[in-house]
Parts: structure tokens; sequence; C-alpha cells
């Protein structure tokens, strides 16, 4: 009888741990999309260039949402928006992590501008964000002076803006290594190595993910990151 009872006890115990585990990797995200009265709401992940939907809501008079999903790993996620005519909106991409994430939107500029809070890996991003559009609007300068240069039939400045071209996309990459390292706890890092510099020399990769703890480097990108360098190194 000694026996059963703490075998129940143990079993109960099992349940109730994994039932807080499946609760503490929840993701629900919430928001508004006004403006829209019909069509259907989509959460989605990206896995290996394919959408997947993880929930779905059909909206019908209400601009009001809330979707949710479990998340072992904090991961770039899409609200994708498709409307009554079947017309599909852009996707709206945010880092999801387990917790309550908040996402403000107009049907008018789905895709364009929205407001998003609640995801701690989201404002990590939006940093990062920040950071590479220095070098986006510089790239942007120089494009245009070299179209202007080309026209006027300027050869000689037309190949030092090149050149600038380069270096600005050399900095680019090194801000991007520098801003990994300095956020080696966040998903967010090997995240932007991926998306942002994969094709930098495989040192700077390596330099990375040794640099990343060990939570991230058993992530989702963490694991893709590592794919990435051993990938690197056998075609070296």
């Amino acid at each position: 009888m000694i026996r059963y009872v703490s075998l129940l006890c143990f079993l109960l115990l099992f349940i109730s741990c994994g039932t807080r585990s499946s609760e503490e990797d929840q993701m629900v995200v919430s928001g508004t999309v006004s403006g829209l009265k019909k069509g259907t709401l989509l959460l989605q992940t990206a896995n290996d260039s394919v959408y997947v939907t993880a929930d779905s809501l059909t909206i019908n008079g209400e601009d009001m949402f809330e979707l949710s999903t479990t998340v072992e790993s904090p991961q770039m996620y899409y609200l994708y928006l498709k409307e009554q005519d079947g017309d599909f909106k852009e996707r709206i991409p945010f880092f999801g992590e387990p917790g309550e994430i908040r996402v403000e939107t107009s049907l008018a500029k789905f895709g364009i501008n929205q407001r998003i809070s609640g995801s701690e890996s989201q404002a990590i991003l939006e940093d990062y964000k920040k950071l590479s559009q220095r070098f986006t609007d510089r790239n942007l300068e120089l494009i245009e002076e070299l179209l202007i240069a080309q026209k006027d039939g300027k050869d000689s400045l037309a190949q030092a803006l090149q050149r600038q071209q380069e270096r600005n996309l050399s900095s680019k990459y090194l801000a991007t290594v520098n801003f990994a390292r300095n956020h080696n706890d966040s998903e967010v890092a090997p995240y932007v190595m991926l998306a942002e510099a994969y094709d930098i020399r495989t040192k700077y990769l390596d330099t990375v993910y040794n640099h990343l703890t060990p939570r991230i480097q058993n992530s989702t990108y963490g694991k893709k990151l590592q794919k990435l360098i051993a990938s690197a190194k056998e075609n070296n």
C-alpha cells in the first residue's frame, strides 16, 4: 500500500511538472489590427524557407486577436493576414519567446508599421536594426553618388566610391560580429549572424559561436550557426 501511494505521488508530481513546463513554454500573441473586419490571421514560423502555421484565427467583426503556440527556443515568428477576398498582406516579423507579446498595427499599414512589445529578444533585435540601418543608409548614399559619377563618366571617382561601398560592408560585418559578441546570452546573436553575416570569413563565425553561452549554442539558431560553420570549413 505504501509503495502504491508513493508511486501515485510520483506520477502526480511528474504530471504537474510537465504541465508547468508546458505553460512556461507557452507564447501568447495578442493585439489589434485596426480597420480589419473580416479575414484570417496566421501565426507562422519559417522552416527552410517554408512557412509553417502554428496557430490561426478567423476575424469576423472584431479587430482584436489572440494566438498562441509552444516555443521551445526563442526564434522568428510571423503574423500573416489573409483578407476575405483571399489576398495576403505583408508578414509582420517578430522575435517570439515564451510569455505574452503584444502587436498593434492597422489594416492599411499591415507589415509596414507596427508596435511590438513584451519580447525581450525583439527589443534586442530592434537595437541591432538601428545599428544596421546606419550602414544601409550610407550604402544608399554611395549608390546614388556612384550612379551620378558613372553617368558623368568620372571613372576614377566611381572606382573610389565602389571601394567605399566595400569598406562600408566590411564595417557592417564587423559591427554585427561585435553586436553578437556583446549579446552572447541572447538567441538574437546567432540569428543576426545567420541573417546578416552568413558569408563573412569563417573565423569570425567561429569567434561568435565560441563566445556564445552554452544555452545559446544549444538553441535553434545556435545549432544552425554551428552547422553553417561546419559546412564552411568543409568547403575550404
